[in-house]
């Protein structure tokens, strides 16, 4: 017999601990190596734990368990041989594909229609935890686990349950209340934990100010309605809003470098980049993936880079290490309807800049009332490092940019179709 012990791997510098939010594989199962068997919860990311070997595993954690990096967290029997019939997650994402791929080119009669012979009944099941391919189906489809009958070991609940319970004509029924006085408890993740630490920490230790401007989106909102679709042919990326706010945020950075810097102790730090932050809503929570040196970077960059990074961080499968080290942060409370708000300081940095909804609004333009869509921008910072007439008069550059995207350019010939990369 040949025992391997798997250690907790360090997902990244500083983080010394993590917590086994899930076990995807169960104690005495066969795994195949590089097979994901775990997530973790560190206090910055959720990270897949893969099989380093191929074997029988026993489990030496539990869920919800915290553990040090480099303690033991399970044992692989690597001398044991596969079982007859064993089919690996990635075989059964592939069946999957395979079995999707059929039901797609199946014909529904329209006629002639039957009822399954055992209706879903709404009663909740009492059932034990979903495999990797059934989970996966699930969160595609929006279905709970006690909507699920599993006929597996313990309850488990295997693909085909899931397959068998979509086939018979399920429908997810509209969420609300139901009338009862249960109550439910929830450990907070590891992450959740840090985030709310972060937050008490910024608002006892700095000197958080806001300070908030409009900017009318009429010429931004313009480009885009003009080149769009250029744009998206051309470099393969849909044309935002948030490359023209980084854009426009690092301009101004470089004009009000106090704003860009940091307190380390009793001094200030400078620095001669803008790596941004871009504040994104993910499964596990807010997340801040970082965009280095934005200040060289062109639109299309700018949107290709911000692609890339929330759907890592939708995905589960964003590092710690792309999410540290940001200068200068941007949040936009505008995508969930949020008119006004007052962002909190992603610490170690000295502000953050909060967008919101656009909302069409009378404003005076050459003394004549005018309709224009505007947006409420606000400026939370640290007075600390931070002096008012800074912190004002930065925003006011980021409006004037917005407003006027060609300055961006500083008087380039063809300024849009230069500024777009066209």
């Amino acid at each position: 017999m040949s025992i391997l012990e798997m250690k907790v791997p360090s997902p990244g510098e500083s983080i010394s601990e993590v917590e086994i939010a899930q076990w995807l594989v169960q104690d005495g199962d066969y795994v195949e190596k590089d097979q994901p068997i775990a997530e973790v919860d560190s206090d910055k990311a959720t990270l897949e734990l893969p099989a380093e070997e191929s074997g029988i595993i026993t489990l030496k954690a539990e869920e919800g368990d915290t553990v040090a990096v480099g303690d033991v967290v399970c044992l692989i029997d690597t001398s044991a041989e596969k079982p007859e019939g064993f089919e690996s997650s990635s075989q059964e994402e592939t069946s999957e594909t395979e079995t999707k791929e059929e039901t797609k080119n199946v014909e529904t009669p329209k006629e002639d229609k039957k009822i399954s012979p055992d209706p879903i009944k709404k009663e909740s099941y009492a059932t034990g935890t979903p495999s990797v391919a059934a989970a996966k189906i699930m969160k595609e489809n929006n279905i709970a686990a006690t909507q699920v009958k599993g006929t597996g070991k313990d309850g488990r609940i295997t693909k085909q349950d899931v397959l068998s319970l979509l086939s018979s004509g399920f429908s997810i029924e509209k969420k609300g209340w139901g009338g009862t006085r249960n109550t439910e408890i929830k450990k907070m993740s590891m992450m959740r934990r840090k985030i709310a630490e972060r937050l008490v920490a910024v608002k006892n230790e700095t000197a958080m100010l806001t300070t908030f401007n409009e900017v009318n989106m009429k010429p931004i909102m313009d480009i885009r309605k003009k080149y769009k679709k250029a744009f998206a042919e051309h470099h393969e990326v849909n044309l935002g809003f948030m490359s023209f706010f980084t854009k426009a945020v690092t301009e101004a950075l470089a004009l009000f470098p106090a704003v860009n810097a940091q307190i380390d102790g009793k001094n200030m730090v400078f620095h001669d980049y803008a790596d941004i932050g871009i504040a994104v809503s993910s499964p596990k929570g807010l997340m801040v993936p970082v965009i280095r040196n934005a200040e060289t970077m062109s639109l299309a960059e700018i949107e290709k880079e911000i692609k890339r990074l929330a759907i890592r961080a939708r995905e589960g499968k964003i590092t710690p290490d792309e999410m540290t080290g940001g200068t200068f942060t941007i949040t936009n409370g505008g995508v969930f309807g949020s008119m006004m708000s007052t962002p909190i300081i992603n610490p170690p940095q000295s502000a953050i800049l909060g967008m919101h909804n656009i909302v069409e609004r009378p404003i005076a333009i050459d003394g004549k009332v005018e309709i224009r869509p505007m947006m409420y921008l606000a400026l939370s910072y640290d007075h600390r490092t931070i002096d008012g007439k800074e912190s004002v008069s930065f925003l006011v550059k980021v409006k004037e940019m917005l407003e006027n995207p060609e300055k961006m350019l500083f008087g380039a010939k063809d300024p849009i179709e230069i500024l777009l990369g066209l």
